[in-house]
């Protein structure tokens, strides 16, 4: 089950996706955020979950799903490409990419947005439990 209709994907304030393209757009997100929640919501039923936490991790999907489409680029591969490569005298650019620089621009697959969505919902935790 998707973690994120498109409906409320619109609702959030999201709006640069279209219905033809949002499914698979969501489906490589949420992927990604249940890596980095270590897949809490595979385990754990969202719609059960606190308010707060539940509606700042569908605006993380919604973020995932922007940024992927924004990107042009659904994986890492796609994602680290270089905005600009120039051999010579000749320079190839896809601004789509982001950064018309060559030192060292190196784009993440997970969203910052995303992220700072999850940033204080206990998701992003990787400590060790004491038992």
């Amino acid at each position: 089950m998707p973690y994120l209709t498109y409906e409320e994907y619109q609702e959030i304030g999201f709006s640069d996706v279209t219905a033809d393209d949002f499914p698979k757009l969501e489906r490589k997100a949420s992927d990604v955020l249940d890596s980095v929640t270590r897949d809490f919501y595979q385990l754990n039923e969202l719609d059960s979950d606190f308010p707060l936490r539940r509606d700042k991790f569908k605006k993380a999907v919604a973020a995932q799903i922007d940024y992927f489409y924004d990107m042009g680029a659904t994986s890492s591969h796609g994602i680290q490409e270089p905005a600009t490569v120039q051999i010579g005298r000749t320079t190839l650019s896809n601004s789509a990419k982001g950064s018309t620089s060559t030192q060292g621009t190196e784009n993440s697959i997970v969203s910052k947005d995303a992220l700072m969505y999850l940033r204080n919902t206990g998701l992003l935790y990787r400590g060790i439990e004491v038992v």
